[in-house]
């Protein structure tokens, strides 16, 4: 990962890729798969931050087992705190780190190490990226700054399709409220709603 030209191509792909969803587990689905081959690592997952349970919930992984991301609730208050205090978390060995939760889970799925950046947008955290590997790693400063960046751009990118989605659904909302018979055309004409006892003339100012 000292290669630059790798993370600037990282970066184009991905924003290219989610620039085209228009669905927020579709932007999450892209990042892990972008986020493994990147890192050329055993797995990624994507995970949102559960208000009412402080839980962190999976949003999408790529290249870890089911067995694995259903091991139990992952609570973002108490376990590997990159969703709580908006840091980067390396973990060199997860079999002897006290942050880990379930350091036997990751052994039997053939993890060594782990990295946690937070996702955020509009200065809110709302989830956390994870990166696995399968062999020890030192994570560098340019490992970590690109996990970052690209959890930066999964964020906005989640937080924009669920606006677009919100949109889409009032308009077609308001559209359902349009009452068909009220009306002769769909097109408003200026005198549309005034009642028939007023003299239209009134109208023209």
């Amino acid at each position: 990962m000292e290669n630059h030209t790798m993370y600037y191509d990282t970066i184009t792909r991905l924003t290219t890729a989610i620039s085209q969803c228009k669905d927020p587990e579709e932007v999450a689905l892209i990042t892990a798969e972008s986020v493994k081959t990147a890192f050329n690592a055993k797995g990624c997952a994507v995970f949102l931050v559960d208000r009412e349970t402080t839980e962190l919930s999976l949003v999408a992984a790529s290249g870890l087992s089911t067995e694995y991301l259903t091991k139990g609730p992952t609570h973002f208050m108490q376990n590997i705190k990159e969703a709580k205090d908006a840091v980067p978390i390396a973990i060199y060995d997860v079999m002897d780190d006290p942050r880990i939760k379930y350091p036997d889970e990751a052994r039997k799925e053939g993890i060594a190490s782990l990295l946690g950046v937070p996702i955020i947008s509009h200065n809110k955290i709302i989830g956390a990226l994870r990166v696995y590997t399968k062999n020890p790693w030192e994570f560098s400063i340019n490992d970590i700054t690109l996990a970052q960046a690209i959890a930066l751009i999964c964020g906005m990118a989640m937080d924009t399709c669920r606006m677009y989605k919100g949109y889409k659904t009032s308009i077609e909302i308001l559209k359902n409220m349009r009452d068909k018979n009220t009306y002769g055309s769909n097109k408003w004409t200026p005198f549309e709603g005034v009642p028939k006892s007023v003299d239209k003339s009134i109208c023209d100012y």
